[in-house]
């Protein structure tokens, strides 16, 4: 005799939404570790530098430090007020600068190394002195007092702020400044050009858009020589 299987037993109604609620939380997860996959392959990276095809060499708002009637070529300059190599190259640039700045625009543009603690809070204290017409001032006055401030761990913000006050900056609207997203977003806007240019230490040069490769005094004396014929 064939014997006829029973049937089994019903499925209670808490188990049944016991299960439901496992495979929806599952299908949930999917979801989400997709959705998040993708947004994180896709969402821009903010610190990222700008493409190379954006990057521009000199901007409006880049700080011309020569004013030629008749420009025979420029000279762009990525710097650092904490590189020491920076210091030892100025008082050259400046001579140069004498010597062709009434044929060549000479360009400078902020490059702040991470590894210099206070590179970033001195080109900051520069662009806002550049606010009140004291660029060049608060330039000089930085690679003049590097050896008090340079290679050190702690803020010189304090300091910077002494050297506005001794230049007769407006202190109120130098600390707007300083604290300024807008202050702080031109100092990233040179670096991401830099970055996307091929910067890579400082002083890095551009004469006529080509990147130097500087040997010697001569040679970079030389190669202005020729651009400004």
């Amino acid at each position: 005799m064939t014997q006829t299987k029973s049937a089994p037993p019903p499925m209670d109604t808490a188990k049944k939404a016991r299960i439901f609620i496992w495979v929806l939380l599952g299908v949930l997860v999917t979801i989400g570790v997709i959705w998040y996959s993708v947004f994180s392959l896709t969402k821009p990276d903010p610190t990222a530098a700008a493409p190379a095809a954006e990057a521009q060499l000199v901007r409006d708002d880049s700080h011309r430090v020569t004013a030629p009637v008749t420009e025979k070529a420029q000279l762009v300059e990525f710097l650092d007020f904490e590189c020491e190599a920076c210091l030892a190259a100025q008082p050259l640039v400046e001579e140069l600068k004498k010597e062709f700045g009434d044929r060549i625009t000479f360009v400078n543009r902020y490059f702040p190394l991470p590894s210099h603690k206070n590179s970033a809070n001195a080109a900051l204290a520069v662009e806002a002195a550049a606010q009140q017409g004291k660029y060049e001032q608060m330039y000089a006055k930085m690679f003049e007092t590097q050896s008090q401030w340079g290679e050190k761990t702690d803020s010189q913000a304090p300091l910077f702020r002494t050297f506005a006050q001794e230049l007769g900056l407006d202190l109120a609207a130098y600390d707007t400044a300083v604290a300024d997203d807008k202050t702080k977003e031109r100092i990233k806007k040179d670096i991401a050009d830099g970055t996307a240019l091929g910067v890579k230490g400082t002083p890095t040069f551009f004469l006529n858009g080509e990147m130097l490769t500087l040997n010697s005094k001569e040679q970079f004396r030389q190669l202005l020589a020729d651009a400004a014929k």
